[in-house]
């Protein structure tokens, strides 16, 4: 299954309330320095910040990370946190006096599940993800899925299962991959890898192959009808050197991945958001433009695969949450 983490240079943390009216937490994405990104948000209903930050054709071709949140467009607040964290370590586009971290985030709608409307993350709970952010070997994988961090207070299927925060990684061939027809073969380097991350709050119900898809009724969730509250965030990375406009086609590639796996997606009541970041570290054969596409072609393949197994495993990582709005089980998923 693997992990975000696989990437070398990416780091991972979380932050969460529970309990006293809180359910809802913020997730934190952090890439090296020089890092590149991109976005497609395909969700009617996305609530989101710094996303044109990230368009190839601005000022800031860097991205130094990326804040999940609950708290719908409240919670886009954490975003600050994250940068705050991100300027104390002295990463970010440089200006006059300073830094100034380029952060965009994006949020889920999980406000008043814990029992309180008011009860959502802030600039601070933002600043505690990202100083627990950790990478490859540092921390078990098995702590940061789950409900935790943005995933804390999610829901899917129409409000009928509790939701959370999954993760997976793909790894490339190495070595001669035949070309087009006519055309020599082309080299891929050893070590390239696209990981991912998803949270799970969607309307739809997830796809598994070994199981035909539920048929999920409507429900109510803490008094309020959910179909205007649902949203799958992702975030995918890769150390393959892409420029930003390759992260936001690896992006929108990836969206083939969420759609694979939940059903249905990117609806008008979901906010369907996936990130795309580059840590640049691989470089892969760039001439003749044949081979650029057949790089491409591998690392936006594997980022779909790497998104679907994220958001199946986050359906498989939730556990039982209950408060005075109401209490959520696990989808009955099939053993993985």
């Amino acid at each position: 299954m693997g992990s975000l983490l696989d990437v070398p240079g990416i780091r991972v943390g979380h932050a969460q309330r529970v309990g006293d009216g809180w359910l809802t937490g913020v997730t934190a994405v952090l890439a090296p320095p020089g890092s590149a990104g991109g976005v497609d948000v395909r969700g009617g209903g996305p609530g989101t910040s710094e996303t044109d930050a990230l368009d190839p054709s601005t000022l800031a071709q860097n991205v130094d990370g990326v804040a999940l949140c609950g708290g719908s467009a409240y919670g886009l607040a954490a975003a600050a946190g994250v940068q705050q964290f991100l300027e104390s370590e002295g990463q970010g586009f440089p200006v006059v006096g300073g830094v100034v971290p380029i952060v965009p985030a994006a949020v889920i709608f999980d406000l008043g599940r814990g029992g309180d409307f008011g009860k959502r993350p802030d600039t601070a709970m933002g600043f505690e993800a990202a100083a627990a952010a950790v990478g490859s070997g540092q921390a078990d994988d098995g702590a940061l899925r789950g409900c935790v961090g943005a995933g804390t207070g999610a829901v899917f299927a129409r409000g009928r299962y509790k939701g959370g925060v999954g993760m997976a990684s793909v790894a490339l061939p190495a070595g001669p991959v035949e070309g087009p027809p006519g055309a020599p073969e082309v080299v891929l380097p050893e070590g390239l890898v696209v990981g991912a991350l998803a949270v799970v709050n969607a309307a739809g119900a997830p796809v598994f192959p070994e199981a035909p898809p539920a048929n999920v009724e409507p429900t109510l969730v803490g008094g309020q009808a959910p179909s205007s509250a649902n949203t799958t965030l992702a975030v995918v990375a890769t150390n393959a050197a892409l420029t930003p406009a390759e992260c936001k086609r690896t992006a929108t590639a990836a969206h083939a991945g969420l759609a694979r796996a939940l059903n249905p997606s990117h609806t008008l009541v979901d906010g369907d958001t996936i990130f795309a970041l580059s840590t640049r570290a691989v470089e892969f054969e760039r001439e003749p433009d044949f081979a650029r596409q057949l790089a491409l072609f591998f690392v936006q393949t594997a980022a779909a695969e790497a998104v679907r197994l994220a958001i199946l495993d986050a359906v498989r990582s939730a556990s039982t949450v209950t408060t005075p709005a109401g209490t959520w089980e696990p989808y009955p998923a099939p053993p993985a």
